[in-house]
């Protein structure tokens, strides 16, 4: 088969995007069609939807790419884009990149004229299994990572593996996190899988079939509670810390790949899991260190603990005083709105900062 199953019918993971790609646009005027990409994928990725019947037609506009073009001024880019060229409630944006431009694509076409239909077609792992899922749109702001944003659903999702041949090893591994955690959080057979595939030769045809049940494992969570009111948050797991660590890391100067800081946020998360839910230490120890092989270290010190926990009070999933997290009991079982103490948080961080390579 060409195309597997995940769990939303507007998930499509596909080996045929141009095809599955057609049959979308042929519903809207060809004048009406336009692409949002980023300057990487304007290069590489492009030309593998370049055969699309009516191609030739798609007004196009290019973001530059990187995480620090994830800002309000991309935004108004595209909308302006989309205003000088006639864009109205029947269009349809196709965004076509990696989870930044995704998200700055999906909120630009969410907002504009009050919203408008869009396709997105992630290019990076990370983006297929996760960005592209739930419905999460918009952009950083004020230091923040995703501060600005709402949630609208995407008319449809086109994941094909062949963009993974575009990115370098490191991007790969990044978007390789998601999937981890997807094992970690709903199945222990996916987590068994990830931690049997081999990262060093990627096998992109037995990669799709993973790919379509990680989407489905997000995707279950998303349909249950589309707000993130309640079991939504158990794909929280990792981020807290994680976008402590990222956001830190870009402060610096030194920006670090998403996955990457959701791999060492889930470190420190397990260990709360731990002292919080009594994960069993061996399992704690197996997972940090098989984790720290394959993502390495982000080096921190004690005297940046409390800037850390700053960045943590500022999550959105917080509720009240303290900081909010999911942990895990065990592989497989997730426990949502875990509040933490500020020294238990700080233990967490130390168990992290003592870890060797």
């Amino acid at each position: 088969m060409n195309n597997y199953p995940a769990y939303n019918a507007s998930i499509v993971v596909t080996r045929e995007v141009e095809k599955e790609l057609g049959k979308i646009l042929s519903r809207y005027a060809e004048d009406k069609i336009f692409l949002v990409t980023e300057q990487t994928c304007d290069q590489l990725c492009v030309p593998l939807i370049s055969h699309t019947p009516g191609f030739e037609n798609f007004k196009k506009v290019v973001i530059p790419s990187g995480e620090e073009n994830k800002k309000l001024s991309s935004v108004e880019k595209i909308w302006l884009f989309l205003s000088q060229n006639g864009a109205d409630r029947k269009s349809l944006v196709v965004n076509l990149g990696g989870g930044m431009l995704t998200d700055l694509g999906s909120f630009a076409a969410s907002t504009m004229k009050r919203g408008m239909d869009f396709v997105n077609i992630p290019t990076t792992l990370l983006a297929q299994v996760d960005a592209s899922v739930g419905g999460k749109t918009g952009f950083n702001f004020n230091g923040l990572k995703n501060e600005i944003g709402v949630i609208n659903q995407p008319y449809t999702v086109l994941i094909d593996t062949r963009f993974l041949q575009t990115i370098d090893a490191q991007n790969f591994i990044s978007g390789y996190a998601e999937m981890i955690k997807h094992g970690l959080i709903a199945s222990p057979e996916h987590l068994e899988e990830v931690r049997n595939y081999d990262l060093a030769n990627p096998d992109l045809e037995r990669l799709r079939g993973m790919i379509a049940r990680s989407v489905a494992i997000k995707d279950t969570f998303v349909f249950r509670d589309p707000s993130e009111r309640n079991i939504r948050k158990a794909l929280n797991f990792g981020h807290t810390i994680g976008h402590a660590f990222e956001s830190t890391a870009l402060y610096s100067g030194q920006p670090i790949l998403h996955g990457y800081a959701v791999a060492y946020g889930m470190i420190a998360e397990l260990y709360l899991s731990h002292s919080v839910c009594h994960l069993p230490t061996d399992l704690l120890d197996e997972l940090s260190k098989w984790l720290i092989s394959i993502y390495g270290k982000f080096e921190i010190k004690t005297d940046q603990f409390e800037a850390l926990y700053q960045l943590m009070t500022h999550d959105k999933k917080n509720e009240g005083t303290r900081v909010n997290f999911t942990l895990i009991p065990a592989i497989g079982e997730v426990a949502i709105n875990q509040n933490c103490e500020k020294d238990l948080i700080f233990k967490a961080l130390e168990y992290y900062k003592q870890l060797s390579i």
